[in-house]
């Protein structure tokens, strides 16, 4: 303890021996992005060169890194930068440069948006800023640890007494840093003089404490429990001007220059004390991380502390850098060594063994590689939703089946020409087939209108939007990833695995059915690949759906023409009334119009009616009894109506082998603490058409909203959850024949 410190140089620079991350520089520069500008503002800012140093050095260790404000934005920015993350996976981190916008403890107003967050970052927290920042009551706080520091006297208002300390004395804000208002003054009057600028000029109380005339170091601290301490570093004044460093030094604006010694000159017992009551500092007022605590030392080298600054500069030409160089730490070491530090006092350790080829256990390295590809994953989503493929455009259908050939392809699977027919349905596999094992079902075109106008990708922090980003391009990037995450565990080759996409989604499978059924006896298990439901839900039973089409016609009649009945249209909603009262919750059926167009002649109402009705329904019997009740209904109506059944869509019960599919999965699920529950649908899916002898699950997808409307999206925690479980799931399975 108090030893110099001697860190590891070359492990430090870069970072590469630790994980990376997502890391934000916040900083305050020249934002105006609060509600109202008012209260004392900051007047310390970070140089553009120097933030562009630290990003840098960052990149150069690895990490992802965005810069941001430090303002009434932040938290929704960082929410989009660095999402949620999963239990296990390692949360972004901000590298916290923010000397605050405005008002009082601005050193902590960025630091408590983080705690309130749950967002890690590098460096002090509210406690600490605010008592660093706080000059007398550190000061107080060092008198009752025993840690030496000058007399003092706080001065509250112009009209102060003379304080009862000998002469010269140093006066400054109580609240502020960077030396603004710091002098020396040598009798009442300069002092006044001097306290009377500061009433003025920073509004708060001034701190007036002996002046120790002296050497003036400084002792950098970097990491916890306890800190290291670096080499002190010595303040080397130049020609002219009080032996203090002043805002204009600092701005280069005093006409002199003031260099930094580092180590400092001084002797190896003076270097130990300085070093130890650095340390001891730091613990009194809780700091976290890096610190650079400023001392003077007087003719007898006796040391006193003035004050802790709990945000360090990172500049050029700071003592902070030029203590950590003295150590062997350049500046992209010092800056990812201050990262390592962090996440060891977040994470346990500053330098966890990265996730990589060498890890054997295949849960290990699906997760490393998914986690580790958020971004490429959500990339990912947004190039499909770029791709246009609605059920009645042919064109943009066989453009997205060769997306998906190539991006099937690069993984290692091959087209299951049985199972393909070009048209309607397209089958990959992997090398070892998928009968007996896992097929998964979806469909590639989205059910919307082509003149419905396009919605273009966006995300915020909790979704993603676009264009079937839910119906189809969330679970197409999903299975992708998951079957790189098995291909990277050496999975995927002697795992059974086939990919059934449909083309006619929007037609309710009418073209594909007959080879889903097919291609699902061939399956050990069926996967179909919609989406999940609000709260985490899979699907182990959905409802059957009828469609029909009613054609009603009457005789045409004049506006305002007298006649005994009412007027058909009026007829008719009667009778779609009496049709919607034939739905039973008990019985898992309802009756429902979806769509109604006319035709009539110039100048006279609507005589001829075209109705789309659906029915849906649990069992096969009560959609039969409900159909007939249907025709029964307009059979005792007063109008000529024809009734054709236009599709039928079987329903999913809930099987014993799905419940048991569905606790495989939930075991999953419970490792890495994702939700996972079922729910019945009543919307059909071609879940319905794998045969009853089949273990099947359908909503295996992300969790969506908003389906077929212009507002789609899915859960972003959801996506790469769903990812992993779907990839260790399949892993699993490989395993158990690989032991088999």
């Amino acid at each position: 303890s108090g030893a110099v410190a001697k860190l590891d140089a070359p492990d430090s620079k870069g970072s590469k021996a630790g994980v990376r991350m997502k890391i934000a520089i916040v900083y305050n520069r020249e934002s105006k992005r609060v509600i109202n500008l008012f209260g004392v503002p900051n007047r310390e800012k970070y140089g553009l060169k120097s933030i562009a140093r630290i990003t840098n050095a960052l990149k150069e260790g690895g990490h992802q890194v965005i810069a941001l404000e430090g303002d009434k934005d932040l938290l929704d920015r960082l929410e989009e930068f660095m999402p949620r993350v999963m239990k296990g996976e390692r949360p972004g981190m901000v590298f916290n440069l923010s000397y605050g916008i405005q008002g009082q403890a601005r050193y902590t107003h960025v630091p408590g948006m983080l705690e309130m967050a749950g967002i890690p970052y590098v460096g002090s927290g509210p406690l600490a800023h605010s008592l660093a920042l706080d000059k007398v009551v550190a000061k107080m706080i060092f008198k009752q640890e025993g840690i030496s520091t000058p007399d003092f006297v706080v001065l509250k208002d112009p009209d102060f007494d003379s304080p009862d300390l000998a002469y010269p004395l140093i006066v400054k804000p109580k609240n502020e840093a960077v030396s603004f208002g710091i002098r020396i003054v040598n009798d009442e009057a300069e002092l006044r003089d001097a306290a009377g600028v500061i009433f003025e000029k920073f509004e708060q109380p001034v701190l007036a404490e002996r002046f120790i005339d002296g050497r003036e170091i400084n002792v950098g601290l970097l990491g916890n429990n306890p800190p290291e301490a670096l080499p002190p570093a010595e303040l080397i004044f130049g020609e002219g001007g009080p032996k203090i460093y002043t805002y204009e030094d600092k701005t280069h604006k005093s006409g002199r220059e003031v260099s930094v010694r580092c180590p400092a000159d001084i002797s190896p017992e003076l270097t130990v004390k300085a070093q130890k009551l650095a340390i001891e500092a730091f613990a009194a007022l809780g700091c976290y991380d890096c610190a650079r605590v400023d001392m003077r030392v007087d003719a007898d080298e006796n040391l006193y502390v003035l004050e802790i600054n709990s945000l360090p500069s990172l500049g050029e030409h700071g003592s902070y850098t030029h203590a950590a160089k003295a150590v062997g730490l350049d500046f992209a070491g010092l800056v990812n060594r201050l990262v390592d530090v962090a996440s060891a006092r977040y994470f346990g350790t500053p330098k966890p063994p990265e996730l990589t080829n060498k890890v054997t256990d295949p849960g290990d390295r699906i997760f490393a590689f998914l986690t580790s590809r958020r971004d490429r994953i959500e990339k990912r989503v947004r190039e499909w939703t770029r791709i246009s493929s609605r059920t009645s455009d042919p064109v943009g259908v066989r453009g997205a089946i060769r997306e998906a050939d190539r991006r099937f392809g690069e993984l290692g699977l091959t087209q299951n020409k049985e199972f393909t027919n070009e048209q309607s349905v397209w089958t990959w596999e992997t090398q070892k087939g998928f009968e007996g094992g896992t097929l998964f079902i979806g469909h590639i075109d989205t059910p919307i209108d082509l003149d419905v106008t396009a919605e273009p990708f966006r995300r915020d922090p909790e979704f993603l939007y676009g264009e079937g980003v839910g119906s189809s391009r969330g679970p197409l990037v999903m299975l992708e990833f998951a079957l790189g995450a098995l291909r990277h565990a050496r999975r995927l080759r002697s795992t059974p695995i086939g990919i059934l996409l449909h083309g006619d989604e929007g037609r309710d499978c009418r073209y594909s059915a007959d080879l889903i059924r097919e291609a699902s006896t061939r399956a050990e298990r069926v996967l179909v690949l919609h989406s999940g439901n609000v709260g985490d839900k899979v699907i182990t039973q959905r409802r059957g759906r009828r469609k029909y089409r009613l054609v009603v016609e009457g005789q045409p009649r004049r506006p305002g023409q007298a006649a005994k009945k009412p007027e058909i249209f009026l007829r008719v909603c009667s009778a779609l009334q009496a049709l919607a009262a034939i739905s039973s919750r008990k019985k898992h059926i309802s009756v429902s119009p979806i769509d109604l167009t006319t035709r009539g002649y110039p100048l006279l109402l609507p005589h001829r009616f075209t109705i789309t009705l659906i029915q849906t329904y649990l069992e096969e019997s009560d959609a039969d009894e409900t159909e007939q009740a249907i025709r029964d209904v307009l059979a005792r109506s007063d109008f000529k109506w024809e009734l054709d059944l236009l599709s039928d869509r079987p329903p999913f019960r809930e099987r014993r082998q799905a419940l048991a599919l569905m606790k495989s999965m939930s075991k999953i699920a419970d490792r890495w603490e994702i939700r996972l529950e079922k729910e019945s649908s009543v919307w059909p899916s071609p879940a319905g058409l794998v045969p009853r002898a089949v273990s099947a699950l359908c909503g295996v997808g992300p969790v969506a909203v908003n389906l077929y409307t212009p507002q789609e999206a899915i859960q972003r925690i959801s996506l790469v959850q769903r990812t992993l479980l779907l990839a260790e799931f399949l892993a699993a399975d490989g395993t158990a024949r690989a032991d088999a």
